[in-house]
């Protein structure tokens, strides 16, 4: 098993919270995309959905 650093683990967190934040954010109508309004709540599951499946592989990976 590899050596996780703790600075890694804080940055892997940190990306997870963004990733979440930035695609509810997008889901909700807070963020926004010029001119592509109508697809931005769809690609804001897009971001939630991969960002969670991101971490469910992630956590598998390390368990293994």
């Amino acid at each position: 098993m590899a050596k996780t650093n703790l600075l890694d683990i804080i940055m892997w967190v940190v990306g997870v919270l963004v990733g979440l934040a930035v695609g509810f954010g997008m889901t909700s109508g807070t963020l926004t995309v010029p001119y592509v309004q109508a697809i931005v709540p769809i690609a804001g599951w897009i971001v939630v959905i991969g960002t969670i499946l991101g971490v469910i592989l992630a956590i598998v990976k390390a368990v293994k």
